[in-house]
């Protein structure tokens, strides 16, 4: 095995070779982006598109250390570096996304259950199914205006939005799940006696929940999509409208560390929901 080719399906690289080429694309990225950066500089100094070490630092301290234009706290002169962060213009704009967020990620829980009863219930799927099926294909962000509309520009209707461009996907995926369950393990549920909410709660949603978690880490990314849009037509904080504030003044300094901050974000939350499902079902084998 240790002779074979790195092209070879059976090749097995031991773990210091894993970690190291891992890294590989991430070391050629930041050469590739020094050497843009370099080149640029060398032609234009005061040039912004690709801000150099120097720029970056000082767009990472504006953004970790410095309060937002627009907000009304000015820090004093002997103000402790905490003190700076926790008014700082990441933090504010982290905490607004961040509420954002999770609301609608609560949201998504009564989609979960509502798709756990059209799956297993075919009343629930007469009732509900087609109509779900036709509200996924519209575009929800041409429903944008009309959410305005209806909830204003404040938060509802970026939450609204995250949830109908979401939720829709999520249903349809669980009730697959459900349908996968074996038709044999709820026959035999009730032959032992169990009711429709044990066999729906206690061995349905058992079994589907690593899945179910599963599907929501893969719908992060849109999440986060929706709410960007949101927030960069409509808002006063937010991490995607502080990067279209600063798209207008070529802000690339600030941009970068924002887009490398939204990106750790998502990967963290990735893989607290990886972890959470390794615990909770060990058992489970994707």
């Amino acid at each position: 095995m240790a002779n074979l080719s790195p092209f070879e399906i059976q090749a097995r690289p031991n773990r210091l070779l894993m970690q190291a080429a891992s890294c590989m694309l991430f070391v050629i990225c930041m050469g590739l982006y020094m050497q843009t950066s370099v080149r640029r500089h060398h032609e234009n100094p005061e040039d912004r598109v690709v801000p150099s070490l120097t720029q970056l630092a000082a767009g990472i301290h504006a953004s970790v250390l410095e309060p937002a234009e627009e907000d009304d706290y000015i820090p004093a002169d002997n103000a402790s570096k905490w003190e700076r962060f926790k008014h700082s213009m990441i933090v504010k704009d982290t905490i607004s996304s961040g509420r954002r967020f999770l609301i609608s990620l609560a949201l998504l829980i009564p989609a979960v259950v509502l798709a756990l009863h059209i799956g297993l219930y075919p009343w629930f799927g007469a009732f509900f199914m087609r109509f779900v099926l036709f509200f996924d294909k519209i575009v929800a962000l041409s429903l944008l205006p009309i959410l305005f509309i209806v909830f204003g520009i404040e938060e509802w209707s970026k939450i609204a939005l995250i949830v109908i461009g979401v939720a829709p996907t999520m249903i349809l995926d669980v009730t697959q799940m459900v349908k996968a369950v074996p038709q044999e393990q709820i026959v035999k549920a009730f032959t032992l006696d169990a009711n429709n909410f044990d066999v729906a709660y206690r061995v349905v949603s058992r079994q589907i929940m690593p899945q179910v978690i599963n599907s929501l880490r893969l719908n992060l990314k849109p999440m986060m999509l929706f709410l960007f849009a949101g927030e960069m037509i409509a808002a006063s904080d937010g991490l995607a409208y502080r990067i279209a504030i600063m798209r207008r003044h070529m802000g690339m300094d600030v941009i970068l560390p924002y887009v490398l901050w939204v990106a750790l974000l998502l990967f963290l939350i990735d893989f607290s929901l990886r972890t959470l499902n390794r615990r909770m079902h060990p058992w489970f084998q994707a």
